[in-house]
C-alpha cells in the first residue's frame, strides 16, 4: 500500500489514496483542487524513500471536501484562595480534504 508523509499549514499528515483527512484551516472553496509539494516521505509498499528535507519529485493531490469547526473544548483558568475563575471554550477551524493522488518518485 502506497502512501506519503507531507507538510501543510506546519504538521505533518500521512495520506493514501482515496484517504480523507482533516488538516488546519486552508484557502479554497470546496470541490477545489489543492497539490502539496512538501513531501517528506515516500513508500510504494516495498521501498521507502526520505526525503532531505524533502522528496523530490513528489507531489500529493487533494480535493476540498469541506470547511468544519472541530469539537469544542473547554478553557477553565483559576488561581486557588483568591476567587479567580475564567472558563472559555475554543472550536478550531479545519479543512477535509479527500486525497485523489500520489505521484512518488
Amino acid at each position: 500500500m502506497s502512501y506519503a508523509i507531507f507538510k501543510a499549514a506546519g504538521q505533518q499528515f500521512k495520506a493514501s489514496k482515496g484517504d480523507t483527512i482533516q488538516v488546519p484551516k486552508l484557502a479554497g472553496e470546496p470541490g477545489a483542487k489543492i497539490t502539496f509539494d512538501e513531501v517528506l516521505l515516500s513508500s510504494d509498499g516495498k521501498k521507502i524513500k526520505t526525503g532531505q528535507p524533502t522528496v523530490t519529485g513528489a507531489k500529493v493531490t487533494a480535493e476540498i471536501v469541506r470547511h468544519g469547526k472541530g469539537q469544542k473544548i473547554v478553557v477553565f483558568r483559576f488561581k486557588r484562595r483568591k476567587n479567580y475563575r475564567k472558563k472559555t471554550g475554543h472550536r478550531q477551524q479545519f479543512t477535509e480534504l479527500k486525497i485523489t493522488g500520489l505521484k512518488l518518485s
